[in-house]
């Protein structure tokens, strides 16, 4: 089942509190971008991050879902209707993120 925009558009709305925040469709699904680096995504109009230590450490029981078949596990984002707690998980995962590759 394909992500619904009205989600995305709702956790977009959530995130509104951090600065260059940003998205791309891909079959169905959207990932986030936080400053240009992967973040996590919208998967069957479920939240999902990378289970970086960070995020581990402040969601320690979120459960790990599978986004697609054959993905590596994320962790799912119970607390969507928290603010400040999405602002303080993407900063602390930001400097665990790869940089984004240079384009050629």
């Amino acid at each position: 089942m394909p992500s619904s925009k009205e989600y995305l558009d709702f956790i977009l709305e959530q995130l509104c509190e951090l600065d260059d925040i940003s998205y791309r469709a891909m079959m169905g699904e959207y990932i986030l971008y936080y400053r240009g680096r992967v973040i996590g995504g919208i998967y069957d109009d479920r939240f999902l991050v990378k289970p970086t230590k960070s995020a581990r450490a402040l969601m320690p029981d979120a459960a790990f879902e599978l986004p697609y078949e054959g993905a590596k596990e994320m962790l799912l984002v119970d607390n969507v209707e928290d603010r400040a707690f999405l602002k303080t998980l993407f900063d602390a995962m930001l400097p665990e993120l790869p940089a984004p590759k240079k384009k050629k």
